[in-house]
């Protein structure tokens, strides 16, 4: 329908039972009102590479008609000159995105990433990027980034060089996922190439530590003692947890993290359904683990019985959110010290 748009017509209109009815102007070609069953809405239509293109203006009350019909005039210039501004505006849009909507996009887009390598994430974006979190991503550029990897360093090269990949990771997930009206990235390159270019990377000598041969007697002894001269509720769980990851060279978080239904009594194995290489593998168990987890098996549920609670899912049964033990590192200090031999999780493996 053509009239010419005026406050008068437009409050005039009636709202439709269902579906929009659509008015253009008399005197502004490509300038018209669009009427739901509850709202009034201006917009700008006109042809970019013989498409039709259509852009919202606004609700009617909130613009006056003759400042629509000025909106339009800006809008139908643009795509006079070929601009579509429905791109123009997704452009703007996606040259704003901020690290930290980056961010939330990336987590989303992976979905597959463990719940440990997310919160490493976290903990990273917090400890070294929060005063970028609101900074547009295109604004951060080889120079900030160069800085940044100095400042990180003059802390710990290695943390200056895992954050560094991680933001890496950001970028190229980035480069794909915003675009310009053109369909060119916001951003034109990584910037984290800088460190490359200029040699920058810190040279960090993988850790290659292991419990010497001639140490595991003393460290052997001392984790058996635990029951006996540890304190706190954990100490017998630690043992076991300390004992199965020596046996089984499971990661930390996978021995932790280890439920009963994979552990398998009557074929004697243990399987770990998703370890970091994405290959489910099953280990048969020793005589000693198996005697270990049988009997860790049994406490578990006299423990259960005496609290009146259900047997936990979980080998070494925690009271946090997880539900399982939390890493015991006074314990492991406990075993340090009555051993004199120094270690980590990692070096059980």
């Amino acid at each position: 329908m053509a009239n010419k748009i005026t406050k008068s017509f437009v409050d005039n209109i009636p709202y439709p039972d269902t579906g929009q009815n659509f008015y253009r102007d008399t005197e502004l070609k490509g300038f018209g009102l669009r009427v739901g069953t509850g709202s009034k809405v201006y917009f700008a239509e006109g042809k970019v590479d013989n498409k039709t293109v259509r852009v919202t203006i606004g609700h009617h009350g909130i613009f006056a008609p003759e400042q629509a019909r000025t909106e339009a005039k800006s809008i139908l210039g643009m795509i006079a000159r070929g601009i579509n501004p429905n791109d123009a505006d997704k452009a703007k849009k996606a040259k704003s995105v901020t690290l930290a909507e980056v961010y939330t996009a990336y987590l989303k887009a992976r979905n597959s990433l463990k719940p440990r390598t997310i919160q490493d994430y976290d903990r990273c974006m917090k400890a070294y990027f929060e005063e970028w979190q609101s900074k547009p991503l295109a604004e951060i550029n080889k120079d900030l980034i160069e800085r940044k990897h100095r400042e990180i360093g003059e802390r710990s090269e290695a943390q200056a060089n895992l954050a560094m990949r991680f933001m890496r990771a950001i970028f190229n997930f980035a480069l794909g996922q915003y675009e310009d009206s053109a369909g060119n990235p916001i951003i034109a390159d990584n910037p984290i190439k800088r460190l490359s270019q200029t040699r920058s990377w810190y040279r960090v000598e993988r850790r290659q530590t292991v419990i010497k041969a001639h140490d595991l007697p003393a460290w052997f002894n001392a984790v058996n003692s635990l029951p006996d001269v540890a304190i706190g509720r954990n100490k017998h769980l630690a043992k076991d947890f300390l004992l199965l990851l020596i046996f089984t060279g499971l990661r930390r978080e996978e021995g932790l993290a280890l439920q009963w239904k994979l552990v398998d009594f009557k074929a004697k194995t243990l399987t770990i359904p998703d370890p970091k290489n994405r290959q489910t593998h099953t280990l048969p168990l020793s005589d000693f683990l198996f005697n270990l987890l049988e009997a860790r098996k049994a406490q578990n549920k006299i423990d259960a019985t005496e609290k009146n609670e259900d047997e936990s899912p979980f080998v070494f049964p925690g009271t946090g959110e997880k539900g399982y033990m939390d890493d015991p590192q006074k314990l492991m200090k406990k075993v340090i010290e009555i051993s004199s031999v120094q270690f980590t999780p990692h070096d059980l493996r």
